[in-house]
């Protein structure tokens, strides 16, 4: 079996296997959910975020929107266990596109000769530190990115959040009580989602990561205060399908900020 048939035939085994069965078709449909590539690369302090920062903006974003992906966020940790760290957030329709991502990019001359202080930096002058990657699906009752538009995309902060769960049926219920409710409290809080998504590939799973957008950190602390105080959180976090044991073993909770080349 070639290679390409082979990652295409391992990952879809795995998105199946991750989410029940109930995986859109790679051909995007309306409603389909998205895939995404959360993408992090650690560095030391020094020119590696200059370099990166380039090539973010210069060589790969450029390059994705030629092959029709986006919009791609590309962010600096802000308040987090390790920095200078930075994240990339790619969409994409299908898993063959993701997995695929630096294949297809090799063919591309313009990308390839923009990329070169990055792609091929010396061992002894590396251009990052370590870089992990996790395939995430979007959930199914919020199945597409919803960046802010315009103005509104000035000056403002992200929340990363990730979910771990003790168990894959804890994981399912708790990705249950998005999609039964969270998604509404949240808006009504005054949190912008961005994406929510279950992890397919990574590490610590099962997990879940989700992303909220404010204008600042008061404005932050603001929603989740709003958040917490919602007689419906009460209700749903009482249910009995959530409240008989602990759900989320742990919570990895993230404030980044756009980069100028970031699209969302």
């Amino acid at each position: 079996m070639e290679r390409r048939e082979f990652l295409k035939t391992s990952l879809a085994s795995s998105v199946m296997a991750a989410s029940g069965g109930a995986v859109m078709a790679e051909s995007p449909v309306s409603g389909a959910r998205e895939f995404y590539l959360l993408r992090s690369y650690s560095f030391t302090m020094g020119p590696q975020t200059q370099v990166a920062e380039r090539y973010f903006g210069e060589a790969l974003i450029p390059a994705l929107g030629r092959m029709g992906i986006g919009p791609v966020g590309a962010f600096r940790l802000d308040i987090g266990p390790q920095t200078p760290t930075y994240y990339l957030l790619i969409p994409a329709t299908s898993v063959e596109t993701l997995a695929m991502l630096e294949l297809h990019l090799t063919k591309d001359a313009v990308f390839m000769k923009a990329a070169e202080p990055f792609w091929s930096a010396a061992a002894t002058s590396p251009a990052f530190g370590r870089m992990e990657s996790s395939l995430l699906v979007a959930f199914e009752g919020w199945p597409k990115l919803t960046p802010l538009a315009g103005a509104a995309k000035d000056k403002r902060i992200f929340q990363l959040r990730t979910y771990e769960s003790p168990s894959d049926a804890a994981h399912v219920r708790k990705v249950e009580m998005f999609n039964n409710g969270e998604f509404a409290i949240f808006t009504k809080a005054g949190a912008h989602a961005v994406f929510y998504a279950d992890t397919l590939v990574g590490s610590r799973m099962p997990s879940l990561t989700y992303m909220l957008s404010f204008a600042d950190m008061a404005a932050l602390n603001a929603a989740w205060a709003k958040f917490v105080a919602d007689p419906a959180w009460t209700k749903l976090k009482s249910d009995p399908r959530y409240s008989y044991e602990e759900i989320v073993s742990n919570i990895t909770n993230l404030v980044l900020s756009p980069l100028a080349c970031s699209q969302i």
